[in-house]
């Protein structure tokens, strides 16, 4: 099992993140919300994330969030569909609210089969 977050798996661009926000198949939840494309034709998921200053102003509030994110991601990418994934917060969590982020984002990127 591959459970790195090279280059391949990221939202780099700024088109790609457009194209998801344009797609508008948007989800929440009370921390996250989570915007999708359709097949991306790569044959893996890609993960963009935003955490605004207005969110945390602390640089490293922000760091911690996206390295809570981009873990859960890591770990789960095989459980994706191949499309595109813009993670934004919504509202700031910490270290005690991390495990109830995983779950949201359980329930906002993965396909009940």
């Amino acid at each position: 099992m591959d459970y790195s977050f090279g280059k391949q798996y990221r939202l780099l661009k700024t088109d790609d993140f457009s194209s998801v926000f344009a797609y508008r198949n948007r989800k929440s939840r009370e921390l996250l919300q989570v915007s999708q494309s359709g097949d991306n034709g790569l044959n893996h998921p890609r993960l963009g994330l935003v955490v605004g200053k207005k969110t945390a102003k602390r640089a490293n509030r922000r760091n911690y969030m996206k390295r809570v994110i981009r873990d859960w991601f890591r770990l789960h990418k095989a459980e994706l569909p191949p499309h595109d994934f813009v993670v934004r917060v919504s509202r700031a969590f910490t270290a005690a609210e991390a495990a109830q982020a995983r779950i949201q984002l359980a329930q906002l990127m993965i396909k009940k089969r």
